[in-house]
């Protein structure tokens, strides 16, 4: 996870905007935005993680700098509508996108984009990241990640992986899983997590890494088992639930949500945007706003979260190639 931190870039700046005059219409404009309403863009539909944790931060952006922050719901092609309308749009700070896993995802898994990611998108910062679980239906003969390896590669083939789709989060975190382990599980997608999830629950299908907000009401409940979470840390909300990375060296993936915008979209403008999130993510209500779904603060310089996104890209491309995972 990223520490917090102000860029240095900035205190830099400040410190010479005295004696260089013509760093004066820069230190104008950073202060004079946003004057008109700021469109955030997301590509799924309202109601998700990512829609939630866009709408939050609109909000606190609004109060914070005056102006209307107001998301857009642009969904389809697995996020990537909203991309190219993002990538596309002028570069001046009015058109933000709200970057998630499925954009770092997509960069390998289709082909024929009419946008590059990484090139045409600029980080801002992260926001919030997300554990997957590693969920067995109860009939599932096993209580550990170890045991779960044992007794899958002794019936290879026969555990049924259920996912929200092709290339979706689920899908490549469990895919990262085989990779890492060389079990073989049959991956069974379904349109969106929510009937993933259902069948998961009545034993149709046996194994499933879920999102933790989707399924914390099920582990608490006790009608999936949990054996672990995805990221590199236990989540607080599971604190007693290990991770995978504790019995598979090295594994680790989670769902996470960012802000990108257009590239060439003036410096002063990101890290004023950088900032006022900071601020945000550096808020006790927020943090206890994002724990109420198994969410941590994923909060750095754009630098930082830059190279966050571009290992989460190589990472990703990996698992695809090796997977051969295509597009639905």
């Amino acid at each position: 996870m990223m520490n917090l931190k102000l860029p240095r870039r900035k205190f830099l700046y400040l410190a010479a905007g005295a004696a260089a005059l013509p760093a004066l219409p820069r230190i104008a404009r950073a202060q004079a935005y946003p004057s008109r309403p700021v469109r955030w863009v997301v590509g799924f539909p309202p109601g998700g993680g990512v829609d939630v944790v866009a709408r939050i931060m609109g909000q606190w952006l609004t109060d914070r700098l005056g102006a209307p922050f107001v998301v857009e719901n642009r969904p389809g092609a697995g996020s990537n509508l909203a991309a190219e309308f993002a990538a596309k749009a002028a570069p001046d700070g009015y058109t933000l996108l709200l970057v998630s896993t499925a954009n770092t995802v997509n960069a390998t898994l289709y082909d024929k984009l009419s946008f590059n990611f990484m090139r045409d998108i600029a980080p801002v910062t992260g926001i919030v990241q997300t554990p997957l679980v590693m969920e067995v239906h109860p009939s599932v003969p096993v209580r550990t990640v170890p045991e779960f390896i044992t007794y899958a590669k002794a019936n290879p083939g026969k555990i049924n992986m259920a996912s929200g789709g092709n290339g979706s989060s689920p899908h490549v975190t469990g895919e990262l899983f085989k990779m890492m382990t060389g079990v073989k599980l049959v991956h069974v997608p379904y349109r969106g997590g929510a009937p993933a999830l259902t069948d998961l629950l009545g034993g149709q299908v046996q194994v499933m890494f879920d999102p933790l907000a989707n399924s914390m009401d099920h582990v608490k409940a006790g009608t999936v088992r949990p054996l672990a979470v995805t990221t590199a840390t236990r989540s607080q909300a599971l604190p007693g639930i290990p991770t995978v990375g504790e019995f598979v060296a090295g594994y680790e993936a989670s769902f996470w949500g960012g802000l990108g915008v257009p590239k060439n979209t003036p410096d002063d403008v990101v890290e004023k945007l950088n900032k006022e999130i900071g601020a945000a993510l550096a808020n006790p209500t927020m943090q206890a706003r994002l724990a109420d779904f198994g969410g941590t603060s994923l909060v750095g310089s754009p630098a930082e979260f830059g190279k966050f996104m571009a290992d989460e890209t190589a990472k990703w491309a990996k698992v695809i190639r090796f997977a051969a995972i295509n597009a639905e």
